[in-house]
C-alpha cells in the first residue's frame, strides 16, 4: 500500500510539473489590453508619460545651434501664433500588444473582459518581422499626423494648394503641366488636397482626356490630359503632386513612442481646439479614434473595445467612435461611457459643438 501511495504521489507530482511547463509553453497568439491614453492638448515628458508645466522651444535663429529639447512639452505644439487653453480634455487611446504569450496567458485573455486574444499571424504574418511590423506602424502613424495637420488647417481656413513637384518622362503631363504649377481642378471639380486629386483622376477610365484646371505664376489655364496606365494599371497623368499649406505658424506632434494610424482623427480635433478661442471640450473628458485623410473621412480602426475600456479608466465620459466600429463596440460598453458616431471630422466638431446643452447626438 505504501508503495502503491508513494506511486499516485508521484504521479501527482509529475501531474502537476508537466502541467505548469506546458502551461509556460508559448502559442501562437497575441493579446491586446487597454493601452496608455495621451491627452493630445497636455504634455508628455521623453518617454510618453504625462506631465505638467510643459516648456515650449523658442525659435532657433538660422545658423545657431539647436537648443536641447525641455523634458516636458505639449503633445501640440503651435509656435508662431496664440492659442487656447481648454477646461476638459481630448484624449487618444491606444492598444497594447503582448506578441509572446503562454497558454496560461492566453486562457487569462480569453476569459478577461477587456482583452482580445488573436492568432499571432493576425498581427505578425508569416515572412515578416516584429521589426518590420513596428517600423510599418510608425510610418503609419507619421501619415497620420500628416493628413491631421492638413485637414484641421483647412478647417480653419488654410487652403491646400497641390503642386506638381515632378513630371514623370514620357508621361501623360509632358510639355503641358510644369514643376511649380498649382493643379485648382479636374473635370470642373475643385482639387482640394493630393488625395482629392488621385480620386478625381481615377474615377475615369485609362485613356479618358481629362480637363485640367491648374495655375502657373498667378496665370489661370485649363489644359486637355489624356490619362495613361501607371504600374498598377490605374490612370495616371503622369506627375508627383504635394499638398503644400501656407500659413504663419508651425504645428508639430511630439509624440514617438506610439504607432498606427488612429490617432488622426483625435489629433486634427486636439489643433482645432488650441487654435480656437472657444473651448470645444466644454469641461468634458472626451476620448475618440479614428484614421483620418486628407478629406476628413474617419476610418475603422482596430482594438476598439480595448480602447474603449482605456477611455473609460482614463476618466472619459464621452467617446468618439468611428462608423465603421460602431457595431462592434456596442457590444460591449464600459457603464458611463457614451458612444458618438462619426464618420467625418464635421461629424467629431458637431458632436463636440452639441456637448453642452445636452443635445441629441448620433450613437452607435
Amino acid at each position: 500500500m505504501r508503495r502503491r501511495g508513494l506511486t499516485v504521489l508521484l504521479g501527482a507530482v509529475l501531474t502537476v510539473l508537466l502541467g505548469i511547463q506546458i502551461g509556460r509553453t508559448d502559442v501562437p497568439f497575441v493579446s491586446l489590453s487597454p493601452g496608455p491614453t495621451v491627452d493630445t492638448l497636455g504634455a508628455v515628458d521623453r518617454n510618453g508619460e504625462p506631465c505638467k508645466n510643459p516648456s515650449v522651444p523658442s525659435p532657433v535663429p538660422s545658423g545657431s545651434p539647436a537648443a536641447p529639447e525641455p523634458a516636458c512639452q505639449l503633445v501640440i505644439q503651435i509656435t508662431g501664433a496664440p492659442t487656447s487653453t481648454a477646461k476638459g480634455q481630448l484624449r487618444m487611446v491606444t492598444v497594447s500588444i503582448q506578441p509572446n504569450l503562454s497558454l496560461i496567458e492566453a486562457i487569462k485573455g480569453w476569459w478577461a473582459r477587456d482583452e482580445a486574444v488573436l492568432p499571432r499571424k493576425f498581427y505578425y504574418p508569416d515572412g515578416v518581422t516584429e521589426q518590420q511590423v513596428e517600423q510599418q506602424s510608425k510610418q503609419e502613424f507619421e501619415a497620420s499626423q500628416s493628413s491631421a495637420e492638413t485637414i484641421a488647417l483647412r478647417k480653419l481656413g488654410y487652403p491646400v494648394f497641390v503642386t506638381v513637384s515632378e513630371v514623370t518622362a514620357d508621361g501623360a503631363s509632358v510639355g503641358k503641366l510644369q514643376v511649380g504649377d498649382i493643379i485648382e481642378s479636374v473635370d470642373g471639380t475643385t482639387v482640394t488636397s493630393r488625395q482629392k486629386l488621385v480620386e478625381l483622376i481615377q474615377a475615369k477610365d485609362v485613356g479618358t482626356t481629362l480637363q485640367i484646371g491648374y495655375s502657373r505664376n498667378g496665370v489661370k489655364a485649363t489644359v486637355p490630359i489624356t490619362t495613361k496606365p501607371g504600374p498598377d494599371k490605374k490612370p495616371r497623368i503622369g506627375v508627383t503632386a504635394q499638398s503644400v499649406q501656407h500659413q504663419p505658424f508651425q504645428v508639430k506632434i511630439r509624440l514617438d513612442k506610439i504607432g498606427g494610424p488612429s490617432a488622426g482623427m483625435m489629433f486634427a480635433l486636439g489643433i482645432i481646439e488650441k487654435m480656437t478661442p472657444e473651448d470645444l471640450t466644454h469641461g468634458v473628458v472626451v476620448a475618440g479614434t479614428g484614421e483620418i485623410d486628407e478629406e476628413g473621412n474617419v476610418g475603422k480602426i482596430g482594438g476598439i473595445s480595448q480602447k474603449l475600456y482605456g477611455a473609460r479608466a482614463a476618466g472619459a465620459t464621452v467617446f468618439l467612435t468611428p462608423a465603421d466600429n460602431c457595431e462592434e463596440a456596442k457590444r460591449d460598453i464600459p457603464e458611463g461611457l457614451r458612444l458618438v458616431k462619426v464618420s467625418t471630422l464635421d461629424d467629431a466638431l458637431a458632436a463636440l459643438n452639441a456637448l453642452p446643452g445636452g443635445q441629441s447626438l448620433p450613437s452607435c
